[in-house]
C-alpha cells in the first residue's frame, strides 16, 4: 500500500504560555504513515499531542524537527490534498448549510451553478437534501455535522482528517454519523474509490469499530506513539453490532492494556496542573 501521508520523526517544540521562556515538547520522534485508502485512528490520554499531529499532517503547523510528506512529496505550507473536519463547528452562521458546503468550491474557482449543484449532491448523500436553506442555528448538532462532513468531501480530497468530530453528539446520533462516514468512505465497495483518513479520537470503542488500524500515544509531555494494532474486524461494519464480536473485543482488551497507564499518567498529570 502507497503511502498517502508520512511523518517521519516528528517533534514538536513550543514556547509555554503559563512559564514564558519556558519550552515545552508536545510531541517527540513521531513517525506515522497512512496508507492510500486506509483508516488510521490515534488514541491516547489527554494532552498526549493528537491535535498537534492532526494540524502537522494538515499543514497547519510546521514541525520543529522531521519532514511529512503527501503521497510521497515533502510538504511545504498548507496540504491542499486533505479536507479538516474539526472537532468545533466550522461553519460560517451567516451562510446557509448549501451556501458552507459550496464556500470551499467557489474559492478554489467552481462557477456558483456548478458549485450549488455539487453541494446540493453533497447535501443529500448526508442526509440532508430538504435543508439547505437552513442556517446553522436552525439545524440540530448531528445535522451540523452532517454539513460539516458535505463541506469537507465536496471538495474531494485524497486526505481526510478528523479531528474527534463527533465527540459533542449523543450516543445515538454519534453511531449514526460514524456508520455514514464508513459508508462514504467504502466508496460504494470500490477500495479504489477509498480516501485516507487519519481520525483522532479519546474513544477507543469508536477507533476499534471504524478503523483498520489504531495507534496509541503515550502520555504527554514529549508523547509518542507506543503501540500500533491492526484491526483485521471483517468490513462493512455497523459500528454498534460490531462492538459485541469476539475478535473485537480481543482487541479492545489488547489495547486497552497498552493504553490504560498512560491515561492514568495523563489523569495524574491533569490533577497536579490544576492543584498547582
Amino acid at each position: 500500500m502507497s503511502a498517502a501521508l508520512q511523518l517521519d520523526d516528528v517533534s514538536c517544540t513550543f514556547i509555554s504560555r503559563d512559564q514564558p521562556g519556558q519550552r515545552y515538547t508536545a510531541v517527540r520522534d513521531v513517525t506515522l504513515t497512512v496508507g492510500a485508502g486506509e483508516f488510521v485512528s490515534v488514541v491516547g490520554p489527554t494532552g498526549c499531542g493528537k491535535s498537534t499531529l492532526l494540524n502537522v499532517a494538515a499543514g497547519l503547523l510546521a514541525p520543529s524537527t522531521g519532514s511529512v510528506r503527501v503521497f510521497g512529496q515533502a510538504l511545504d505550507g498548507i496540504n491542499r490534498r486533505a479536507g479538516y473536519m474539526f472537532q468545533a463547528d466550522s461553519l460560517m452562521p451567516w451562510r446557509t448549510a448549501l451556501g458552507n458546503v459550496t464556500a470551499g468550491l467557489e474559492f478554489r474557482g467552481l462557477a456558483p451553478a456548478e458549485a450549488r449543484t455539487l453541494g446540493e449532491a453533497w447535501l443529500k448523500r448526508v442526509g440532508l437534501g430538504g435543508f439547505g436553506d437552513r442556517y446553522p442555528h436552525q439545524l440540530s448538532g448531528g445535522m451540523r455535522k452532517r454539513t460539516s462532513l458535505a463541506q469537507t468531501l465536496a471538495l474531494d480530497p485524497d486526505i481526510i482528517l478528523m479531528d474527534e468530530p463527533f465527540s459533542a453528539l449523543d450516543v445515538q446520533t454519534r453511531q449514526l454519523m460514524e456508520n455514514e462516514v464508513l459508508e462514504l468512505w467504502a466508496g460504494g465497495g470500490d477500495s479504489r474509490a477509498r480516501k485516507a483518513v487519519l481520525f483522532i479520537t479519546h474513544d477507543l470503542d469508536e477507533a476499534i469499530a471504524m478503523s483498520d488500524r489504531v495507534v496509541v500515544m503515550s502520555a504527554g509531555p514529549a508523547a509518542r506513539p507506543i503501540g500500533e494494532f491492526a484491526i483485521d474486524l471483517e468490513r462493512p461494519r455497523d459500528v454498534a453490532e460490531v462492538r459485541t464480536d469476539a475478535r473485537f473485543i480481543q482487541l479492545h482488551n489488547a489495547i486497552w492494556a497498552v493504553l490504560r497507564e498512560e491515561v492514568l499518567k495523563g489523569y495524574a498529570q491533569q490533577l497536579q496542573g490544576k492543584a498547582a
